[in-house]
């Protein structure tokens, strides 16, 4: 149980970290896309896995993700962060757990929002409110992180569990760091 709470609290640290900074989405290009009913396909050097995007509850949320993704701009990322049986995390351009898009938007999430296995949401800074979202995301492997309701939800993995799992376990528990480099080869945004 000390070892989860740990776990819990340093993700939480790890988490607030990292997020994009910048303008919200009414000034970012964000602000003039639409969000659509959309699965995102992620392929990666340890396989591919499809994200059903939650366009109901964060749809400035997924509009930028889907920008971002058409523009290319995940190609060549790396999941910096992999913490097992915790969460795994990318979206970072720099890999460092720093950078973002320049700009950020936010979608508070609903009360009671829960991160289960599968879940997809969005870092962001301790400072930011709630929902506040740039391009780093992060795939939840737990069966319930146990994180409070503060980060915008991109989305559920709908297949390809297998492969996230397998990238799961590709990190250093007490670094948070991977053990193995993992590389988003594209992201493709297709019709749900």
């Amino acid at each position: 149980m000390q070892l989860r709470a740990t776990a819990t609290a340093a993700l939480l640290v790890a988490l607030a970290g990292c997020g994009g900074g910048g303008t919200t989405a009414t000034t970012g290009p964000a602000a003039t896309a639409k969000a659509t009913a959309a699965d995102a396909v992620v392929k990666t050097s340890e396989g591919t896995f499809t994200i059903r995007l939650d366009a109901k509850d964060s749809p400035h949320t997924v509009a930028s993700f889907e920008s971002l993704a058409r523009k290319g701009f995940f190609d060549g990322t790396i999941f910096h962060r992999i913490v097992p049986g915790f969460v795994i995390q990318g979206g970072d351009p720099t890999g460092t757990g720093t950078g973002g898009p320049g700009y950020t938007t936010t979608d508070a999430p609903p009360p009671g929002t829960q991160y289960t296995k599968g879940v997809v949401a969005m870092a962001k800074t301790q400072a930011e409110a709630p929902g506040t979202a740039g391009s780093q995301f992060f795939v939840v492997t737990a069966q319930n992180a146990q994180l409070p309701p503060d980060y915008a939800l991109l989305g559920t993995v709908v297949s390809g569990m297998d492969v996230v799992d397998r990238i799961g376990k590709l990190g250093d528990p007490a670094t948070e760091q991977p053990t193995k480099r993992v590389v988003v080869r594209s992201i493709a945004i297709r019709s749900s």
